[in-house]
């Protein structure tokens, strides 16, 4: 059996169940678990916030040399998306295009609304976060 980070893997049960959430301090700012207090203001009490369903590409990246947790996984897009008062780092699944020469016709664009998910590394089947392009 593998550890259990707590905190962070019952946020990503709750995601993967579609009941992800952010945790919000007094003064509105969002993180992810485990925390106890606000990391940008050092407020507490912090409540659960549901997720929004969608969020937005800030920005990405495609990966041709991974780590090698992620060496069957390459090459690959990683995104940073914004979901209400935080952002998630993922894995873009579900795109088309040859990502062996991506440049002109980039899979995945900034702005681009995205679902968050929890998907598997190809290497080693870990859990990940995986973000999904939607029709808007």
């Amino acid at each position: 059996m593998t550890d259990r980070n707590e905190g962070y893997d019952e946020w990503i049960d709750a995601l993967s169940e579609g009941a992800g959430y952010a945790l919000v301090c007094p003064e509105g700012h969002g993180s992810l678990p485990p925390r106890r207090v606000c990391p940008e203001c050092g407020a507490s009490p912090l409540s659960e916030e549901p997720l929004p369903e969608t969020g937005t590409v800030e920005t990405y990246t495609v990966v041709h040399v991974p780590s090698p947790r992620f060496a069957d996984d390459a090459p690959y897009v990683t995104a940073v998306a914004r979901f209400g008062p935080i952002r998630l780092t993922g894995i873009v699944r579900g795109v088309d295009g040859d990502l062996e020469g991506v440049g002109d016709g980039d899979p995945v664009e900034v702005g681009t609304a995205v679902e968050a998910g929890v998907g598997e590394r190809e290497t080693d089947d870990g859990r990940i976060v995986v973000l999904r392009p939607v029709e808007t």
